[in-house]
C-alpha cells in the first residue's frame, strides 16, 4: 500500500498503458480517477476495481472538460496528489507528404497540448501537497521512427516540456518526470500488427527489437509510474525509459 489514500488522476485510463497505470495505483491503495472518452470501457474498469476507482468521461482536448474534471476531483476528494498524463495516440505511419497541417495540429492537441492544459489546471492543487506529475512520452522521442514525424514530434516535445516544468515547479516541491515506453503490448500496438501484411512476423520483429526478447506489459509501465510517485522522491526532470533495452546496442537483437 505504497500510495495509500492518495488521489491520482490518470488520463487515457480506460485501456492499454492507461489501464495498467490505473490498476497499479489502485493496488497500492490510491484513489484513482480514470479519465477517458470510452464511457463503456472506463465504467467497466472502475466497476471491476471497486470503490477506490472511478471513471470520468472527458475529452482531454477540450479545455472545459479538463477544468470540470479537476474541479470535480478536488470537490470530491479534497486534494490531488498525482497527475499522470497518459492520453494520446499514434496514427498510421505515413510520410510527411501525406500528413496534412490540420492532422498534425490535431495530433499535437491530443498528445501535447492536452498535457500542458492538464498540468496548468492541476498545479494549483499539486503545489498544496507537494505532489507530482508524470507525463507519458515515448522511446521514439529520442530514437526517431520511420514515417512518424507527427508522433515523434509530439513525444519529443513532452520530454522537453517535462524538464522545463520540473525546473519551474521545484520551488513548490512538485516533481515532474516523463516516462518513455518502447514496445508495450497494448491494443494499439496489436492494431498496427494486425494491419500489417504479416501480423505474426511484425510481432516477432517487435519482440526481437530489445535485449529482453518480448514486448513489455502495461502493468510494468504502471509499476514504474507508482515508483515515480511513491518512492522516487528525489527525482525530477528525468525521462524514464522502459524499453527492455531496445535503445542499446545496434539493430535486431541476436538472442542466443
Amino acid at each position: 500500500m505504497r500510495y495509500l489514500d492518495r488521489i491520482v488522476v490518470v488520463t487515457g485510463g480506460s485501456r492499454g498503458i492507461g489501464e495498467g497505470i490505473v490498476r497499479a495505483f489502485v493496488r497500492e491503495g490510491a484513489h484513482v480517477v480514470a479519465v477517458s472518452t470510452d464511457r463503456a470501457g472506463g465504467d467497466a474498469l472502475a466497476a471491476a476495481l471497486g470503490p477506490t476507482c472511478r471513471h470520468v468521461h472527458a475529452d482531454v482536448r477540450r479545455d472545459e472538460d479538463l477544468a470540470a474534471l479537476f474541479a470535480d476531483v478536488v470537490a470530491t476528494h479534497g486534494r490531488l496528489d498525482c497527475l499522470v498524463n497518459n492520453a494520446g495516440t499514434h496514427l498510421a505511419h505515413r510520410a510527411i507528404d501525406d500528413i496534412t497541417p490540420g492532422a498534425f495540429r490535431d495530433l499535437l492537441d491530443l498528445n501535447l497540448v492536452s498535457q500542458f492544459m492538464a498540468c496548468r489546471l492541476a498545479l494549483p492543487h499539486l503545489r498544496q501537497v507537494q505532489g507530482c506529475i508524470i507525463n507519458m512520452a515515448s522511446l521514439v522521442a529520442t530514437l526517431g521512427q520511420h514515417h512518424a514525424v507527427d508522433y515523434v514530434a509530439s513525444k519529443g516535445a513532452i520530454v522537453a516540456f517535462s524538464r522545463a516544468l520540473a525546473i519551474d515547479e521545484a520551488r513548490h516541491g512538485v516533481r515532474v518526470n516523463s516516462v518513455s515506453p518502447g514496445n508495450i503490448d497494448t491494443p494499439l500496438w496489436q492494431s498496427f500488427a494486425d494491419a500489417s501484411a504479416d501480423p505474426d512476423a511484425m510481432r516477432r520483429g517487435g519482440e526481437t527489437s530489445q535485449w529482453l526478447p518480448r514486448l513489455g506489459t502495461a502493468d510494468e509501465v504502471g509499476r514504474l509510474c507508482v515508483y515515480l510517485a511513491a518512492d522516487a522522491t528525489y527525482t525530477t526532470g528525468v525521462d524514464h525509459v522502459i524499453s527492455g533495452g531496445a535503445e542499446i546496442g545496434y539493430g535486431t537483437k541476436p538472442i542466443s
